[in-house]
């Protein structure tokens, strides 16, 4: 593999979301993108891959495409500083959600998973946010390119896809990089579980949930 020096790399894109996100492509190795988020130390990320809400889609010489919040934008190494516009979806980079519960007592709120638009419900009996063939296939998640597993439901045995998610957003709260699982079953809502909510201080008063962004 041959490792091109980080001296070569310029290309710097500023994603106008309300908070500022910094993404670089410091260089190429292989067939992987070394790729620089907010000042971190370089990440080998293969094609299909995601690191901190970037996912590289293709590699090619000295170029990547790259999804950033549901759009796709091509980095090239020793290119000038370009900007790139978030698409409107408003502003984030908030620390604090707060949920109102609904009848029966559960929380649900509307949310975007990779920028699209998804009814979201709390369960914190979910180890990971889940998802049907349906809500994946609406909002263009490539799932089956996931791990497959086998998942026990109370009406047996059935498969299921094991992924992450670029991006989960509820208000302006955005967390990246969010382990998910895409279930063959029938499901009303999509399951906002604990790979979501472990990031978070939640506390519940009465009918009303608050959660505070721990990182």
């Amino acid at each position: 593999m041959f490792l091109r020096p980080l001296a070569f790399t310029a290309l710097l894109f500023l994603l106008q979301t309300g908070q500022a996100q910094t993404v670089a492509l410091s260089g190429m190795m292989g067939g992987k993108a070394l790729v620089i988020v907010d000042g971190s130390a370089p990440k080998s990320v293969a094609p299909g891959e995601t690191w901190r809400g970037v996912k590289i889609v293709s590699t090619q010489g000295e170029e990547a495409v790259v999804e950033i919040a549901g759009k796709k934008h091509t980095l090239r190494v020793g290119d000038a500083p370009a900007s790139v516009g978030g698409g409107g979806t408003g502003g984030t980079g908030g620390t604090t959600v707060v949920l109102t519960a609904g009848s029966g007592g559960h929380f649900f709120t509307q949310g975007q998973i990779n920028g699209r638009s998804v009814q979201l419900v709390v369960d914190t009996g979910a180890s990971v946010v889940s998802l049907s063939v349906p809500d994946a296939e609406r909002i263009g998640l490539n799932y089956q390119g996931g791990q497959r597993i086998q998942m026990s439901t109370a009406n047996g045995v059935i498969p299921g896809w094991r992924m992450k998610l670029a991006s989960v957003r509820v208000g302006d709260v955005v967390v990246y990089d969010v382990d998910a699982v895409v279930s063959s079953g029938a499901m009303p809502y999509v399951l906002l579980g604990n790979s979501f909510l472990s990031r978070f201080q939640m506390t519940r008063t009465n009918d009303q949930m608050v959660l505070e962004k721990r990182y």
